[in-house]
């Protein structure tokens, strides 16, 4: 199968690209480095032509009230190459509980981005998953000083990014779900939990401080999940640290 990867030189989307490949698949890689650009819609019919499958990886460059113009318009303008070039299944990868965070401007716009996707004519698939291991650094580094760093109780289920891209090229390379996939990690921590552990494999001596206002992630009610057909990840985050 022919599969074109937008925003395929990405932490996530270069592995899915070489998961895909390895497969016997042939998965172009797609982003502004390439001449692709979705906003302006510069290369996008090129992309497209003669791809079986198109994979949307692309990510808002904010996380603000901005993202819901990014996400649209970028929808608007992949779904219509993707209509034009006749492609048969649509991929994005999503949040796990992202329309339950209405207060986040990202997740309303990640909310928006699966609607326009279902609402449209082309088959598709939607992978949502919990928070990357890969982001814990930044997450911290939001309310941090020299001496402390805040966070909140947030319940999350850290997934390691290789299992999204393992998740993501699987279903890009399946039958269209018409619908939803949830991954997730294995292992459920607090988010000041989490905090913890992972200061203490660095050997930085910060203390982490339990603040419920801290954060993105103060307003999450969080990203457990709870539902029994929930594909689970095999790494766990000590594993990944080390």
């Amino acid at each position: 199968m022919k599969i074109a990867v937008i925003g395929g030189t990405g932490l996530i989307g270069s592995q899915v690209v070489e998961n895909l490949n390895a497969a016997g698949h042939e998965a172009v890689p797609h982003s502004k480095s390439t001449g692709v650009d979705i906003i302006s819609g510069q290369g996008l019919d090129e992309a497209v032509a003669g791809a079986d499958v198109v994979v949307n990886l692309t990510n808002s460059p904010t996380f603000d009230e901005a993202s819901l113009a990014f996400f649209r318009t970028s929808m608007d303008n992949l779904l219509a190459a993707a209509r034009k070039g006749g492609v048969g299944h649509f991929v994005i990868l999503s949040i796990v509980g992202v329309e339950q965070v209405p207060e986040l401007d990202y997740y309303r716009a990640k909310a928006l981005q699966e609607q326009l996707l279902a609402a449209g004519t082309i088959p598709y698939s939607i992978v949502r998953a919990t928070q990357f291991m890969e982001f814990m650094d930044a997450a911290m580094s939001w309310t941090a000083d020299a001496d402390t760093v805040r966070l909140p109780a947030t319940p999350v289920q850290p997934i390691a990014s290789e299992d999204v891209a393992a998740a993501v090229a699987e279903v890009a390379a399946g039958a269209p779900l018409n619908g939803i996939r949830d991954i997730a990690g294995p292992e459920i921590f607090n988010l000041d939990e989490l905090g913890r552990i992972t200061l203490s494999h660095k050997g930085d001596n910060r203390t982490v401080v339990t603040d419920p206002t801290a954060g993105m992630f103060a307003v999450v009610k969080g990203d457990v999940l709870t539902d029994k057909k929930a594909h689970l990840a095999p790494t766990r985050y000590t594993d990944w640290l080390s």
